[in-house]
């Protein structure tokens, strides 16, 4: 089976082919990066219209690369939820008037969901249920992938995303958009030691996550020591920002898998593609014998693989949209 998915939900149009589920023919991603990079952060009507403009070229190349046409293709699938409203909306109108054209089934993707199927394009063995972790710019939790469609979240941030605090202690760090990256690079050469970093705990949710009060933490050594005219070392207090995200993140997944009785463990989203957070829960997980799936840096960001992955599971257990279809900004897994 041959499903085409195409993928909008913030600054990348994306799209892919893949043929029963976990083998990929194509995964075209036309990227923003750049454009954004200037204003500090995605634009999201600038991502909109760039969807525009680059959606029908990305389609058509994701076909020619999988050597495929419109009439080899069994299902369109896309990215409905959740994201920038506006960029999602040109994906699922273009997804829509493909499937309304051919007459072939449209089905409807989670994006987070995506995100955690593109272990499986990585992983062959890798089977649900299992607990993961999933760290991006807008979302962080840990959930139970109950099956490949059925999910239950149980512990997630209440204030700011993991992605979205390493972004902003780049951006005071002199750092541009997207900011994770230099935060990565920067924290090779510094010392994570350095400097003492909170750990927000929340009270009376064991599993829940707040990085406000680190993220604040940074930005204020970083302000006083240019108010005092004092020489800031950024790579180490980089690296102790790094360290201290990837001790909340592992600490709190060993735990919720010990507590839950799960020996398989999976991470997805953005900030999987960490080198601090990569290496500290592959520690702490080969501490414990647990089995650790990762996706490789190549599916770790915003793609139209993971869409096509998911969206075969989707299909397989009776997901199809009319032309009701409707993007939708916010949805929880545990609502699809």
């Amino acid at each position: 089976m041959k499903i085409l998915a195409i993928e909008s939900s913030c600054d990348e149009t994306a799209a892919a082919v893949s043929e029963n589920g976990r083998t990929i023919l194509s995964d075209i991603i036309a990227s923003q990066v750049e454009e954004h990079k200037q204003y500090g952060g995605v634009v999201p009507e600038i991502a909109s219209r760039r969807h525009c403009e680059n959606i029908t070229r990305v389609v058509d190349d994701a076909l020619k690369s999988a050597n495929c046409t419109l009439s080899d293709i069994d299902a369109f699938a896309v990215t409905y939820a959740p994201g920038l409203i506006g960029a999602l909306l040109v994906g699922t109108s273009f997804a829509k008037g493909l499937a309304l054209s051919t007459g072939k089934p449209l089905i409807p993707v989670h994006h987070i969901a995506g995100h955690i199927a593109a272990n499986y394009i990585a992983h062959a063995e890798l089977e649900p249920p299992y607990l993961c972790l999933v760290v991006s710019g807008g979302h962080t939790q840990i959930c139970e992938v109950l099956s490949y469609t059925k999910f239950r979240i149980i512990g997630k941030t209440r204030d700011d995303a993991a992605g979205e605090a390493f972004d902003k202690c780049a951006r005071v760090l002199g750092y541009p958009y997207p900011g994770g990256i230099h935060i990565d690079r920067a924290a090779q050469k510094g010392d994570p030691n350095k400097y003492k970093l909170p750990i927000p705990k929340v009270t009376g949710s064991e599993y829940d996550f707040s990085f406000s009060g680190l993220k604040t933490a940074v930005i204020n050594l970083a302000h006083n020591a240019e108010q005092k005219g004092e020489v800031l070392d950024g790579d180490s207090l980089a690296a102790s920002f790094q360290k201290t995200a990837a001790e909340m993140l592992t600490e709190k997944t060993i735990s919720a898998a010990k507590e839950l009785g799960y020996k398989t463990i999976a991470m997805a989203g953005g900030v999987s593609a960490n080198s601090g957070v990569r290496s500290l829960l592959e520690k702490e997980c080969g501490k414990r014998g647990f089995r650790l799936y990762m996706p490789p840096l190549s599916l770790c960001g915003d793609n139209g693989a993971m869409i096509a992955c998911q969206a075969y599971y989707d299909y397989l257990d009776g997901k199809r949209a009319d032309e009701s279809l409707n993007a939708l900004a916010t949805l929880s897994l545990e609502d699809i």
